[in-house]
């Protein structure tokens, strides 16, 4: 993902349309002179709909979208016609996006499928004509129902990668030389903090033509929940992750140190992420001997963990069968809770 082309939030003033009135229309014809009322009903407006697209990862075609407004439904006409519905608005999206209410932040839709479609803004409805008012004491309504205002609202669209593994580390941990060698894609690398500044997505193979998404986030810095670092901004993007990868270097001065200093700054941007099934990695094995790692092993935090190197593919199998037995046993567990 080339930084430029990576959009991830934008906010945008929406206005659903005008239901169209009802008409007050008599039949008039020459040998009909007193026909009563036949007026029709307004059209619908038209609606403000958000739809997900398979196809799409980032929100950079609406980058420079600033208003999106559906068309007013059309008004009622003789002999009972209904008038036209509005045109509706309909704006794609990737998966695993949000829409929130831009004044109060309420949530009001969310895309998770290809082909979903939800309704942020309906359409005012249409009046009714002169027709339905008719009555045995009221045999000539003057009159016709006008159609419902329209809607107006100004949207937050919010992305949130849907992702199975989330990479979680402070800066130069080794994620992006991860992923650029479990996977096709290829990140910005780098020997100084912060290189990579938008999310990165792979698709990791595993046995028999299976798969997993892996995806690496800008790296957390102390006091990220705080807005220092980029960490802040990108930490929504592993809120969808079934598991959270923890990937701390093997030349850290003190590896349960920073794996708490980690664990505190998502519990405190989503104490919600602290949940999720957490694995830890413990990276650059090609910097320390047996020796080292044998003093290293027993003070790490009590959750299953690795030692790899992406430079010389050390513990990169071990870590791909880690990862997918916690997927699977992650997805069971789910499926269980349900029943």
């Amino acid at each position: 993902m080339a930084s430029s082309n990576f959009v991830d939030q934008i906010r945008v003033f929406c206005r659903s349309g005008k239901g169209g009135p009802g008409s007050a229309h008599f039949r008039r014809e020459k040998f009909v002179p007193k026909g009563g009322p036949d007026g029709g009903d307004g059209g619908r407006g038209g609606h403000v709909i958000m739809r997900g697209n398979a196809q799409m990862w980032t929100l950079l075609h609406l980058r420079y979208t600033k208003h999106l407004f559906a068309e007013n439904g059309e008004s009622g006409g003789k002999q009972q016609s209904t008038g036209a519905n509005g045109r509706d608005i309909v704006f794609d999206v990737p998966l695993g996006t949000i829409a929130r209410d831009g004044l109060t932040g309420e949530q009001l839709a969310e895309i998770t499928e290809d082909g979903q479609t939800a309704i942020l803004l309906r359409g005012g409805r249409g009046g009714l004509g002169n027709v339905h008012f008719k009555s045995p004491t009221n045999q000539a309504p003057r009159y016709a129902q006008p159609g419902e205002p329209e809607t107006e609202a100004e949207i937050i669209i919010e992305l949130k990668i849907l992702a199975d593994v989330g990479l979680v580390g402070f800066p130069n941990a080794g994620k992006s030389t991860l992923l650029s060698v479990v996977s096709a894609a290829k990140p910005e690398i780098g020997d100084y903090p912060f290189t990579t500044l938008t999310p990165n997505l792979g698709i990791v193979s595993y046995y028999d033509n299976q798969s997993f998404i892996m995806a690496d986030i800008p790296g957390i810095i102390e006091g990220a929940s705080e807005g220092k670092g980029l960490g802040l901004r990108f930490l929504r993007h592993i809120e969808r992750n079934s598991v959270l990868l923890f990937m701390i270097p093997a030349d850290s001065e003190d590896i349960d140190r920073d794996f708490s200093i980690l664990l505190h700054e998502l519990e405190a941007y989503n104490p919600e992420l602290t949940d999720k099934t957490r694995l830890l990695a413990i990276t650059k094995a090609d910097l320390i001997d047996d020796e080292l790692w044998a003093g290293i092993e027993p003070n790490l935090p009590d959750i299953p963990h690795v030692l790899i190197s992406a430079v010389t593919g050390q513990g990169i199998k071990e870590l791909k069968e880690m990862i997918w037995t916690n997927l699977n046993k992650t997805t069971w567990d789910d499926e269980l809770s349900t029943v």
